[in-house]
């Protein structure tokens, strides 16, 4: 039987050699290392995990991309944050340009109102001129209505030679006639007023007071043309003064 077991047996040049077995992982502890290489062995090569730079182990790749990721969302908010100060400077230089143009259009709108104002006061002084010059003007001449005119031609800084235009005016006027009416118009007395009741403003007589039209006739034409020969003149082109 002993024979018999010797014969099964393998010879010894066709066992495999221990070296030749595939073995296991095997874990080397490198002394100072921090980190732990794993060796595989395999058809008689040595193949060891690399370790980084002085012993210490490569960063796993999700680290490393995560990194990546992180440093990207860096950069797109730095990106963001960039825009944000562009338009929050935009906003500031629409306010301040639409600042300056509501203070511009204040400004503008104050010299309106006191370029209105001035010409308000202006009109007004302008208006109470003719009553306040034959006021200044001496007692008042009686006689026709053409020598009281003739007389107060002085009083507003004219010269004999006016008369004779101011008695064409009036005489193509209302010849002179304090009741004169112009159905029409409604214009009354010698200078043909209109209203009559403007006359007024020389005295509270006017509907029948020659001297009291004379002298309003008289600061009306001052006012507007300047002199009674001005007056004759437009009253000639237009046929009204």
């Amino acid at each position: 039987m002993a024979a018999l077991r010797n014969l099964h047996r393998t010879p010894a040049r066709h066992r495999k050699p221990p070296e030749s077995r595939r073995p296991s992982k095997i874990t080397l502890a490198v002394a100072g290392a921090t980190t732990v290489a794993t060796i595989a062995v395999a058809s008689g090569v040595a193949v060891a995990a690399p370790d980084g730079p002085a012993g210490q182990a490569a960063p796993p790749r999700p680290v490393a991309r995560a990194a990546a990721d992180a440093a990207a969302d860096a950069s797109e908010t730095t990106q963001q944050l960039a825009q944000v100060k562009v338009h929050l400077a935009a906003v500031q230089r629409d306010r301040l340009a639409a600042a300056s143009r509501r203070a511009a259009a204040r400004r503008e709108a104050r010299r309106r109102a006191a370029a209105q104002r001035a010409a308000e006061r202006a009109a007004a002084r302008q208006a109470q001129q003719p009553a306040a010059s034959p006021a200044s003007a001496p007692a008042v001449p009686s006689g026709s209505p053409q020598q009281i005119a003739a007389a107060m031609l002085g009083s507003f800084g004219w010269s004999s030679s006016q008369f004779g235009c101011l008695q064409s005016l009036w005489n193509a006027e209302s010849g002179w006639n304090p009741s004169a009416s112009n159905p029409i118009s409604g214009a009354y007395g010698i200078p043909q007023a209109l209203p009559g009741s403007k006359m007024a403003s020389a005295g509270p007589d006017w509907q029948t007071n020659p001297a009291t039209q004379i002298k309003w006739g008289l600061g009306y034409i001052q006012q507007v043309y300047g002199s009674p020969c001005a007056a004759w003149s437009h009253e000639q082109s237009t046929g009204w003064y």
